[in-house]
């Protein structure tokens, strides 16, 4: 399910960047005004996500605390836009750079440059998640969104929007832009049925996941292998046996292509890998008994920009976890101590 909502602003651009004398000079590169429409479109599966998985009057809790915790992410409000215009020619260096608080969703966006070619890259939301940031973005093929780096990470807190479009300016033509930012990173959620369990305590992970987005061409690197942790759900309290853990980040790793000519897919969209998995979500409980059970939950459906994916599964009195969905692969070792972990192949 998509939804769509429009954001504009207006940017000024100084003449003295088209670089024009006022006497005696060749205009036939400088600048007129020109109309930039900006649009965030969000294009999400998050409400197809909720009633398909968390339909039923037990899920009612969880389902609200979920949606509390994602209205940033999946969001139609933009607090800041960073724009950059690059040369198309030699190393494309950056010509100019503008950055504005939006705080709304419509403006007027106004811009006047020379005539030429550019590549323009705009980012929406970099400021409100410090976990983020812009790098290397002097040039355009090497601008990239980062991630901060560490063993253990904290999930991203908002919807990073971003957008590329080749410019051509015309000489003596007013023109009008129409540039598109679309969702970098994306989230999932893991919901526990304790109904029988005596879990004294569980913690959620998620790994699997890019480290960088690549702006120039929207690609994704995968330069580590972050572990995020998950953010608790707490539903109403004596609302239910669920609990639920969610996390967002930048998306996984997607399968190789098939060499088949016709692949069989029950969702176009997203192909499930037939024998690996493409993320994890790591699941330590904590018995009754003080004994730590690990749960390795490998999900071979790989999770996309925009994308919410919730996986269900039952805890068990001894820690382990099973689930129904044909989807994930659970690895599930009893009395786990630390010196037992092991690293999990990407």
């Amino acid at each position: 399910m998509s939804g769509r909502f429009a954001l504009a602003g207006l940017l000024f651009v100084s003449a003295t960047l088209a670089g024009c004398a006022l006497v005696d000079e060749d205009m036939s590169d400088c600048g007129k005004d020109h109309t930039l429409n900006y649009s965030l479109q969000l294009v999400t599966n998050m409400s197809t996500q909720l009633q398909t998985e968390l339909s039923l009057a037990a899920d009612i809790s969880v389902s609200t605390a979920l949606q509390a915790y994602l209205k940033d992410v999946f969001t139609d409000f933009a607090h800041d836009v960073d724009l950059s215009f690059y040369d198309v020619a030699a190393d494309s260096v950056r010509l100019h750079h503008e950055y504005h608080i939006m705080d709304a969703r419509e403006s007027s966006y106004t811009l006047y440059i020379p005539v030429r070619d550019y590549m323009h890259l705009a980012v929406a939301n970099i400021t409100v998640d410090s976990s983020i940031r812009i790098e290397d973005d002097g040039f355009c093929h090497s601008a990239r969104l980062h991630q901060a780096v560490a063993d253990t990470l904290d999930p991203h807190t908002t919807g990073i929007f971003t957008a590329r479009l080749p410019m051509h300016i015309k000489e003596g033509e007013d023109q009008q832009f129409d540039v598109s930012l679309y969702m970098a990173n994306c989230a999932e959620a893991l919901v526990l049925d304790t109904l029988g369990s005596r879990i004294k305590d569980l913690r959620v992970y998620a790994t699997g996941f890019a480290t960088d987005f690549d702006m120039a061409d929207s690609t994704y690197s995968f330069n580590s292998s972050p572990v995020f942790r998950t953010t608790h759900m707490v539903p109403e309290e004596g609302t239910g046996t669920e609990v639920c853990y969610a996390c967002v980040n930048f998306p996984s790793h997607v399968p190789e292509p098939q060499t088949r000519l016709i692949i069989q897919t029950p969702d176009p969209d997203v192909e499930e890998s037939p024998d690996k998995a493409m993320w994890w979500f790591l699941v330590y409980a904590t018995t009754h008994d003080g004994a730590v059970t690990r749960n390795e939950l490998g999900v071979r459906k790989p999770i996309t920009p925009g994308q919410l994916r919730i996986i269900k599964v039952h805890v068990f009195d001894d820690g382990s976890i099973d689930t129904e969905d044909h989807s994930v692969v659970v690895n599930v070792t009893l009395d786990w101590t630390p010196g037992m972990e092991h690293e999990i192949v990407m």
